[in-house]
């Protein structure tokens, strides 16, 4: 790679990076592993930097590239567990049912892998239907059912825990 690409992938990365961290965390729902995706994500970038720049949409390769390495993480056996010495608190919620950071966190773990995938594309990175499932590699049926049952899912978790009255 010439110094003019470096720096051209390096003015990418820059611009993209506080979000692909959000975007990292609403899915892993952990700030180091949000951190470690984004770094492979990186390195994969760099390594296939030619295609990301040839792409029609090169914000949507590397939204792939990101959630990938996140759904390749949760297959991951050493991810399954989770070591605690505490036992959690309860969310702390506002009135009138609206929910914290918190609470979005725990009603997000709800969902599985793929169906916080498409529910964090689709309603928090606002794509279409079309862009989920070409980031996800699965159909746009697909998507319209996932994002169907996981908002289900939210809905029926949320009332719950939000105390609507």
């Amino acid at each position: 790679m010439t110094k003019a690409e470096e720096e051209r992938f390096r003015v990418f990365v820059a611009e993209r990076m506080d979000r692909w961290r959000r975007t990292a965390y609403l899915l892993s729902r952990d700030w180091h592993l949000a951190d470690d995706l984004v770094s492979v994500a990186v390195g994969r970038m760099y390594r296939h930097w030619r295609r990301v720049r040839a792409a029609d949409n090169p914000d949507a390769y590397a939204q792939r590239v990101l959630t990938r390495a996140w759904l390749d993480e949760t297959v991951r056996p050493w991810r399954r567990e989770r070591a605690t010495a505490e036992l959690p608190e309860r969310a702390v919620h506002e009135p009138h049912g609206f929910l914290d950071r918190d609470g979005l966190n725990t009603l997000l773990g709800t969902l599985g892998p793929r169906q916080r995938a498409v529910v964090v594309l689709r309603y928090y990175l606002d794509h279409s239907v079309e862009e989920t499932a070409e980031i996800l590699g699965i159909s746009v049926g697909t998507v319209k059912s996932q994002s169907a049952r996981g908002l289900e899912t939210l809905r029926r978790q949320a009332v719950p825990m939000g105390g609507m009255s």
